[in-house]
């Protein structure tokens, strides 16, 4: 064992065993030591920032950099081999048929995620690590069922996403201290797989989620620069694409661009989480409440702004402006209502690839083909990066835009409730996305339906009925919905949804809500792998 490095879950073993070498441990502790230091200051900045905002200071582009982003001469490392054209990307956890099903799903990429359609157990981490070794090295092939999942002959091209950097990993220990849940995930697959993945005549490419500030983008650079010289691998190897999906981070894309210009694979459009950011960050300004969740779509003002100029951006920088996530996923009870599905998947893709796009994400194998088709018909080349996007002008005042058309409505209440009670009680028993009302759910749109209903009772928000929405509201809608919850989140037991239906509760009475539910509940997943309770502290 390396000095200082302690384990303190014993789960999954045989994973952890091929796993956590000696070599990859010291790899991990030297990351440890010489990055958490700027990563908690870095955090302790996002509290300070968000105080600014509670007085009444207003977000804007920051002044400091205003040099970065009046110059025109600087570029973006050219596209990585493998990710020249990425028209349809597909995502999901790193679970093995996943792995295997979503590479060999006709996507040009897939984005395998530890973080928010994962939910971190130790075992779906170290576990995932391995299926991902194993897919790099063309060797994850299984029967299960009596069926045979193989990997084709051509698969997608893989990117990891790690968690984000508010994210502990409690069952490793650093001189006594919890390592960073990023700096875990990217450790392990970047010291077991970069050079493999060289070899293979691709590289170590990556989604980078939850930045608030391009100093946390200079982190990651620096982190990418360290290991590549630990290695012995030419720097610029690595490739990342940032997710832009807090508020702060809009205002921000021309220098978190430039920070990790010499690593950098463009920007991606993180609209759910982008939708929470918007709320979490304004929620000292009564002027921000939305109305349902269903009416702020991609077509309000501050959402179409953030896109616009997500667009304008990249392609200045000569790097590729990745569309987001449609929620709607397959019905096939239901031939009409999975047409009407479709056609709003259909709509949004064009939506994105008429805006300028190069290329867009899914969330199942089965929309791939419809994707593709809408990609295929209107961007024929590998890109759009000379889509330039001059006519857009998006000042600060339009990604602050609070005039959203919508109502919020006791359906809409009730969705919430019952997304957030499904969602929560699906991750604390170790699931990270879960298909509920044919949407797909993952911790980003759970993480609107808390802040919402915070921000409706905070606010005494008034459906469209007039009734107030209130704590006894909430409560009453707790109460009656509860009980269903096992049969829409299965794997869910009674403890789960009494957990979920405490910590709702629990949030809609605070002044401010939490950062993050995954922050908050990461004690329980830790103390269920065996983790001292006496070293955790739950939010409840």
């Amino acid at each position: 064992m390396v000095k200082g490095v302690q384990i303190h879950s014993k789960v999954a073993q045989q994973a952890q065993n091929e796993l956590f070498t000696d070599g990859a441990l010291e790899f991990l502790a030297a990351l440890h030591r010489t990055f958490e230091a700027t990563r908690q200051s870095l955090l302790v900045a996002r509290e300070d920032a968000q105080r600014k905002f509670d007085s009444g200071v207003s977000l804007d582009f920051p002044s400091e950099t205003a040099h970065i982003r009046a110059e025109p001469s600087w570029h973006c490392a050219p596209p990585a081999s493998g990710l020249e054209d990425r028209r349809v990307e597909i995502t999901g956890p790193t679970d093995r048929k996943m792995v295997i099903n979503a590479l060999n799903s006709g996507a040009k990429t897939f984005m395998a995620d530890f973080e928010d359609s994962s939910a971190p157990t130790f075992a779906n981490m170290v576990n995932g690590q391995i299926n991902l070794r194993d897919a790099v090295r063309r060797n994850i092939d299984f029967d299960a069922g009596g069926k045979q999942y193989k990997l084709a002959a051509n698969p997608a091209v893989l990117i990891v996403r790690p968690r984000g950097w508010h994210l502990d990993e409690p069952r490793i220990t650093i001189d006594n201290a919890p390592i960073s849940g990023s700096i875990f995930d990217f450790a392990f697959f970047f010291y077991h797989n970069a050079n493999e993945l060289v070899k293979a005549g691709r590289g170590p490419y990556f989604y980078l989620p939850k930045m608030e500030h391009y100093l946390e983008a200079r982190l990651w650079n620096d982190i990418f620069n360290f290991s590549q010289s630990y290695i012995s691998m030419p720097h610029g190897t690595i490739r990342a694409t940032v997710l832009i999906e807090t508020l702060p981070a809009a205002f921000q894309m021309e220098e978190i661009l430039f920070e990790l210009r010499n690593h950098s694979s463009g920007l991606n459009c993180g609209r759910w989480d982008y939708i929470f950011s918007f709320i979490k960050k304004r929620r000292a300004d009564r002027s921000a409440v939305l109305p349902d969740r269903k009416d702020v779509t991609m077509t309000v003002g501050f959402m179409d702004s953030y896109v616009r100029l997500l667009i304008q951006t990249c392609h200045r920088r000569k790097v590729a402006a990745m569309g987001g996530m449609s929620a709607q996923i397959p019905i096939k009870d239901d031939p009409k209502a999975n047409e009407v599905a479709m056609a709003k998947v259909r709509a949004d893709k064009l939506r994105e690839v008429t805006a300028g796009h190069d290329g867009t994400w899914i969330a199942h194998p089965l929309i791939n083909q419809i994707a593709r088709q809408v990609f295929d018909d209107n961007m024929l080349g590998p890109n759009q990066y000379h889509v330039l996007r001059q006519d857009v002008k998006v000042a600060a005042a339009d990604l602050l835009n609070t005039k959203v058309p919508g109502q919020i409505t006791e359906h809409g209440v009730r969705e919430n409730v019952e997304t957030s009670l499904a969602y929560t009680s699906a991750w604390i028993g170790g699931n990270g996305c879960i298909p509920l009302n044919y949407l797909m759910e993952d911790a980003a749109t759970a993480e609107i339906t808390r802040v919402q209903l915070w921000q409706w009772v905070h606010y005494g928000a008034r459906l469209d009925s007039g009734r107030p929405v209130t704590l006894e509201y909430i409560d009453e809608l707790v109460k009656e919905l509860a009980p269903g919850i096992k049969k829409l989140a299965p794997g869910v037991n009674e403890q789960h949804v009494q957990v979920a239906a405490k910590y709702l509760k629990a949030q809609v009475r605070k002044q401010w809500p939490s950062e993050f539910l995954t922050s908050d509940l990461m004690p329980y997943l830790a103390i269920a792998d065996g983790v001292d309770p006496a070293f955790q502290k739950a939010s409840l």
